[in-house]
């Protein structure tokens, strides 16, 4: 089994910085892609960015400029740096890696519990 972890969020004033890390542990052989997802209340969960095995990133157009995510490959962690924070940012953060747990398996789609981003004065 696989686990992720999140870790980092909390109540941040408008243009204001936060950094969310997620660990990833268990029984893995291989990760591809790692990514950060989000969901407001009453939305549906969206994809904020992501980062491949390759270092190729993709970010949702509302949050270019201000967020980055990189990678820790020996830690199996990924973390996300929040900056220039936007009331309209406030949600709950889903850290998510896909994994091969043997060399034999496919790819499997994991997802953290999340943490709660608020902005707000």
């Amino acid at each position: 089994q696989v686990q992720l972890v999140e870790s980092g969020g909390g109540l941040v004033q408008p243009g204001g910085s936060l950094r969310l890390s997620c660990a990833a542990s268990g029984s893995i052989f291989s990760i591809n892609a790692m990514g950060w997802y989000r969901q407001a209340p009453g939305k549906q969960r969206e994809l904020v960015a992501t980062i491949t095995s390759g270092a190729s990133t993709n970010y949702a157009d509302s949050v270019k400029g201000r967020f980055t995510i990189s990678r820790d490959w020996v830690k199996n962690m990924v973390y996300l740096q929040m900056n220039s924070l936007k009331p309209e940012d406030t949600a709950v953060y889903y850290c998510n890696a896909h994994v091969r747990t043997t060399y034999y398996t496919a790819t499997q789609n994991y997802w953290g519990q999340g943490t709660q981003v608020t902005v707000s004065s």
